[in-house]
């Protein structure tokens, strides 16, 4: 649309798009998902796995656990799909793929990406541009954070329906939130209709994380700061489920990331795994 204003997705969203593209690339199979997609709306040139970011062994810990977390969430969108639930609800979706490479689960579902409006514009005009187009069930929702529009409002507008369960999922966004903002968004969720299910991932403390983890931990801070988006809120495991409780949600558990390590990674013999520092809230209402 010729009113739009076009934003590059921000640093956090390429990075994540380039590992899970780097994982198929230069980890050994079995590969815990397959996504070249996102490499595909990059774009970044031949030499991004030069970037220091991409570093194939020392960020191999980061890479592995953004897989991890997507692989998760895919298996509970097909969990939840097969119990009948039909609207999926991504909020940050920053260059996640699934619609793309999953049609025929995805096009079972109503599925709503849900980010910066500058963001959707970009990746609306690349998802034409490459000829994946946007279907009728997926549904591109531009919201102003920062303008502090009302998101569910927003979904609404776009087809979403409050009486009907969701699974609603946030990866990769609290740490760069108050927890005043993530308290507000966790009651908001917690007054959609029963047996909607919330995923959501939150950093650890320091101290909480295993020692061999805390320096890529730092280095991931400092990352951040550098590039104006500072981790800002960790939380500790019953910090969070006491959150989500206190939100009003019938059911609150915590998935440790150690239990994605032990799923997924746990026959490989090339010693990758996910890093320590990220674990997932699961609560349904």
């Amino acid at each position: 649309m010729a009113h739009e204003q076009i934003q590059a997705p921000d640093n956090t969203a390429v990075r994540t798009a380039l590992w899970r593209a780097m994982h198929l690339q230069v980890d050994s199979p079995p590969h815990v998902i397959e996504d070249q997609i996102g490499l595909q709306l990059v774009a970044p040139g031949d030499d991004w796995r030069a970037r220091p970011d991409m570093d194939q062994q020392a960020t191999s810990g980061f890479r592995a656990a953004i897989v991890a977390r997507a692989r998760f969430i895919e298996d509970l969108i097909a969990e939840q799909a097969d119990r009948g639930v039909t609207q999926y609800v991504i909020l940050g979706a920053g260059l996640d793929t699934f619609a793309q490479r999953k049609p025929e689960l995805a096009s079972r579902l109503r599925i709503f990406e849900v980010d910066q409006p500058g963001t959707q514009a970009w990746k609306r005009h690349r998802l034409v541009e490459l000829g994946y187009g946007i279907p009728d069930w997926l549904h591109l929702v531009p919201v102003d954070f920062e303008a502090s529009e009302d998101w569910l409002k927003k979904l609404a507008t776009a087809g979403f329906d409050p009486g009907r369960p969701a699974v609603i999922v946030s990866t990769g966004v609290t740490m760069y939130l108050t927890k005043d903002a993530t308290a507000a968004t966790l009651r908001q969720i917690a007054g959609l209709a029963p047996s909607s299910t919330l995923a959501m991932t939150f950093l650890l403390p320091t101290e909480l994380v295993d020692d061999a983890d805390r320096s890529g931990l730092r280095a991931s801070e400092e990352g951040a700061r550098a590039s104006e988006t500072p981790f800002i809120s960790f939380y500790t495991p019953q910090e969070m489920l006491a959150l989500a409780r206190e939100s009003g949600f019938k059911d609150a558990r915590h998935v440790p990331g150690t239990s994605l390590a032990e799923r997924y990674f746990a026959d490989r013999t090339d010693g990758l795994r996910p890093s320590s520092g990220e674990n997932l809230l699961l609560a349904t209402t």
